[in-house]
């Protein structure tokens, strides 16, 4: 049997290391806290990429909410806290205000279910494939997400 080339070889490794990390449950990566009462921990496991520092995570939190044609928003902060001893961030989202909703008329009174989002501060975080991204959010409020990557294409500002 031959052998594989060293970046083949390196290439496997680093699939089977990655495959066992998603593997490991969240209180194998850090004590982590259970979630308070009211709330819920949901946990955002991100894959390796390789510049991170071009990625961005968007935090969708938000209700499921019968709307009209007006534009509906939660409104609440995201807050970091700080993980004591390991210096690992975790999120939580306290109180969430709202619907708020823009007037416009709706004439044909047509209602719908919809993702009503939370917006407010926090919610853009930075990539890092290396921790989860562990959030503390009220039980009735849904987690979801959304990767933003900068293009390579770079402009120069014009003096005036």
């Amino acid at each position: 049997m031959g052998t594989l080339p060293f970046n083949t070889t390196v290439g496997l490794i680093v699939a089977a290391l990655s495959s066992v990390a998603q593997a490991a449950t969240l209180e194998d990566v850090a004590p982590y806290p259970k979630p308070e009462s009211g709330f819920t921990r949901q946990v955002i496991h991100l894959a390796p990429q390789k510049q991170e520092d071009a990625y961005q995570v968007e935090i969708l939190a938000g209700k499921t909410l019968t709307v009209d044609c007006n534009r509906q928003r939660l409104g609440g902060m995201l807050e970091e806290k700080n993980l004591e001893g390991w210096g690992y961030p975790f999120y939580r989202l306290g109180k969430v205000t709202g619907p708020m909703s823009t007037l416009m008329a709706c004439p044909d009174g047509k209602r719908k279910q919809d993702f009503v989002p939370v917006v407010g501060d926090g919610f853009r975080l930075r990539y890092n494939s290396k921790l989860p991204i562990v959030l503390y959010v009220p039980k009735d409020v849904e987690v979801r997400y959304r990767i933003w990557s900068a293009s390579s294409h770079v402009e120069n500002a014009v003096q005036e």
